[in-house]
């Protein structure tokens, strides 16, 4: 099973149209949103890109992990991250921050991984991330990063 980490950031009129931009900058706006929690199943492989969806799925579900942040203030930043460790068969954590400051949105990635992997009885490798971040000039931003698993239409 492949899933994609793919990320985006917007501006808009309001924080609905921003967020929908970021959407689009991560290839995923023609989708309805399904969140997941925090659990990478075995066999799992993460590949980092823009997600590029198939054609004709148009309204389908999207199941996914996701990190949105919003500001609405000129001059100030959003951030937003997902943060993950895997097993060597691919299981692994996923966890989700936003915040003002990259940092911080670093930091909380550490030391939540680290948490979770502290009350497992398992052995992960390293924590890795991605991140995306927006700074306000004049209308709403969002940072989104998304880690998408797969797609399901309506029968």
């Amino acid at each position: 099973m492949q899933i994609v980490v793919t990320k985006g950031g917007g501006c808009g009129h309001t924080q609905l149209s921003a967020f929908d931009h970021a959407l689009c900058e991560a290839g995923i706006h023609n989708y309805n949103l399904l969140p997941l929690s925090s659990v990478i199943p075995p066999g799992a492989v993460l590949v980092q890109q823009k997600y590029v969806a198939p054609a004709g799925e148009w309204g389908h579900r999207l199941y996914m992990v996701m990190a949105r942040g919003w500001t609405m203030v000129a001059g100030t930043e959003t951030w937003a991250g997902i943060g993950w460790v895997q097993a060597a068969d691919g299981r692994g954590l996923f966890v989700e921050h936003t915040d003002a400051s990259r940092d911080n949105v670093i930091d909380m990635i550490k030391m939540s991984l680290q948490d979770m992997v502290g009350y497992r009885d398992e052995e992960f490798g390293e924590i890795q991330y991605v991140l995306q971040g927006g700074k306000c000039i004049d209308q709403p931003v969002c940072a989104l990063v998304a880690a998408v698993y797969t797609s399901d239409g309506w029968r």
